[in-house]
């Protein structure tokens, strides 16, 4: 295994980019640890598979290197890279046998067959298809296919790197989560640096103890799951993380106070000076309450998720959605909205505008 490094990485597809909008990924420096469990996140044509093909050695980028430990290793090929790679669809050969199917990067290398049975059998055991092994990969079902394209990644010992292409795409709802938690056992057994790519935030959240945030060709933020969610430095982070999502609040600065709707919201901390642009507040629907005083509301819809509800109320022309496991308003009722001071944030240009109670970001 390798600690992986992005160093001044950008990549246009254009061959002579004049300008930042020309760059489909934007520069970025970024470290992985050896033995590190990551997910690149972010919705379809944000940059994630051009940038599991750079450390793939698919493509070459435009500017800056990629390390493997202390080795530049930008102009490798990809098959000396010593990567696995899980792709959406599941890579097998259904003529072969799944023994045959998990032997075949390693028989494919030369090595001994004594090694490649026991690499097979402890790979087999780890994936729970230790009774299939002599039956032929056409008549698997979908998530086994995937379970044995999983394991043709897992089974060589010499890999930098196992990369997963959005793995779970194709299988059935109800076997993703067998599958997700299959995986986070696996990487905890192995120790294998690992790096999922998926514009599923439960996928990555589940999986990942670092989740790199992308938006179109950007990393937004890398944090654990939990310092997403509490403190996304990002609107968009806020957004696409949660259901529902953070609510972002238009809003005016006046002095060092932020206004929305004509009332002060108090915030986390003081407002960073020095640079210009469009203010919003954001906060979210767990960090509201509905209280005796507060922003005054007009209830739009109440939606029983289960675990709790979902209020979707109004303030001015602004929607705002709180969750509540209690104290359930009706539709059309008034009410109170009191947001969370030391979880609610003002964002500029939506970057994170607010420093964080007696600690600066």
């Amino acid at each position: 295994m390798a600690t992986i490094t992005l160093s001044g990485l950008r990549h246009s597809y254009y061959p002579n980019p004049k300008g930042p909008d020309d760059y489909a990924l934007k520069k970025m420096d970024i470290s992985w640890q050896d033995g590190g469990a990551y997910a690149l996140l972010g919705p379809s044509g944000c940059g994630k598979s051009t940038l599991l093909n750079i450390i793939s050695g698919l493509l070459t980028p435009s500017e800056g290197k990629i390390l493997f430990d202390d080795k530049d290793i930008t102009q490798l090929k990809p098959a000396d890279r010593n990567i696995a790679q899980v792709f959406q669809f599941p890579v097998i050969y259904d003529t072969m046998t799944v023994y045959d199917n998990l032997a075949f990067p390693l028989r494919n290398r030369n090595i001994d067959e004594a090694i490649v049975k026991t690499r097979v059998e402890s790979i087999a055991a780890m994936l729970e298809v230790s009774d299939m092994l002599g039956t032929k990969a056409a008549g698997l079902s979908p998530d086994n296919k995937q379970k044995i394209s999983m394991g043709r990644g897992l089974v060589r010992e010499d890999i930098n790197v196992i990369m997963f292409d959005e793995p779970l795409t194709v299988i059935d709802p109800h076997l993703k989560w067998k599958l997700r938690s299959k995986l986070k056992e696996l990487h905890q057994e192995l120790g294998a640096t690992m790096i999922y790519v998926t514009h599923d935030q439960t996928e990555a959240l589940t999986f990942a103890d670092q989740v790199v945030v992308m938006q179109d060709g950007e990393v937004v933020q890398i944090g654990t799951p939990v310092e997403l969610f509490e403190r996304p430095t990002h609107t968009f982070v806020g957004h696409f993380i949660g259901s529902p999502g953070m609510n972002i609040l238009p809003c005016e600065v006046v002095g060092e106070q932020a206004v929305f709707n004509g009332s002060p919201i108090a915030l986390e901390g003081a407002i960073r000076t020095g640079w210009e642009g469009r203010t919003e507040i954001g906060v979210r629907p767990e960090h509201i309450t509905l209280a005796s005083r507060g922003l005054e509301a007009r209830v739009k819809k109440v939606a029983d998720v289960g675990r709790h509800n979902v209020v979707e109320a109004i303030v001015g022309d602004t929607s705002i959605s709180v969750i509540t496991e209690h104290d359930t308003p009706n539709q059309g009722e008034s009410i109170f909205l009191a947001p969370d001071p030391v979880k609610t944030r003002l964002y500029r240009d939506g970057w994170i505008a607010t420093e964080r109670a007696g600690a600066s970001q």
